[in-house]
């Protein structure tokens, strides 16, 4: 028996159809991929293993509910979501994105207009004390060497290391300060996100790519 939903979030049905137009959506050439069903009729997707189709259909259905939730949140917060129309392309995600995010994650930030402002909602929540950005300072010396003391392999924690082999505090405590600033918001959205999918439930053949209880399952970072 098949059901018309991929998902149920707190009881209310996610579409199959929005899934299956994401998966198609590369090849439509333009449209948000988690909301238009406007655009020219799409191209022949690639043939692909069953397997794989299937992984693809659940990874699909993790971003479109990933956007979906974002969205909810935002309506909750009073939060405004720019639409969006532009080309997609899922294969376009930063890979230093995925690899800080995970495929799922970057993927519905890069094609989520709602993913992106809760992240940024969530982020400008965050605040990181002067304490914490001296102490990364300190304890990550070997990213603040000169050009010269980089040249020369110089250990920053090393017997022969000198205050002029590093970059000063005052120089780089900007860029530090932002750096953890978006760390403290990316790890409260992954926070909100464990939280919220509590209410979510799979139809059969959109579990999550990892789930153990289907025998291709595949879950990597």
């Amino acid at each position: 028996m098949t059901t018309e939903h991929a998902a149920l979030i707190n009881g209310v049905p996610i579409p199959r159809e929005r899934v299956d137009f994401f998966l198609v959506a590369p090849y439509r050439g333009a449209g948000n991929c988690a909301t238009s069903h406007d655009g020219p009729a799409p191209a022949r997707p690639p043939i692909e293993a069953p397997s794989v189709a299937r992984q693809r259909r659940r990874w699909a259905t993790q971003v479109i509910v990933t956007d979906e939730l974002a969205r909810r949140a935002c309506a909750d917060r009073g939060l405004n979501v720019p639409e969006e129309v532009s080309p997609v392309s899922v294969l376009a995600v930063a890979e230093t994105d995925v690899a800080d995010l995970g495929s799922i994650v970057a993927a519905a930030l890069a094609h989520s207009p709602a993913v992106r402002t809760l992240l940024a909602a969530l982020e400008a929540e965050q605040t990181v004390p002067e304490t914490a950005v001296r102490d990364y300072y300190d304890r990550n010396q070997d990213r603040f060497r000169t050009p010269d003391a980089l040249r020369r392999g110089v250990d920053p924690f090393g017997e022969t290391a000198a205050p002029e082999d590093l970059l000063p505090y005052d120089a780089v405590r900007k860029d530090i300060a932002h750096e953890l600033h978006r760390a403290a918001g990316r790890q409260a959205f992954f926070g909100w996100l464990d939280q919220a999918r509590g209410g979510v439930t799979y139809s059969h053949g959109h579990e999550h790519p990892g789930d153990p209880s289907h025998p291709d399952h595949e879950h990597r970072h």
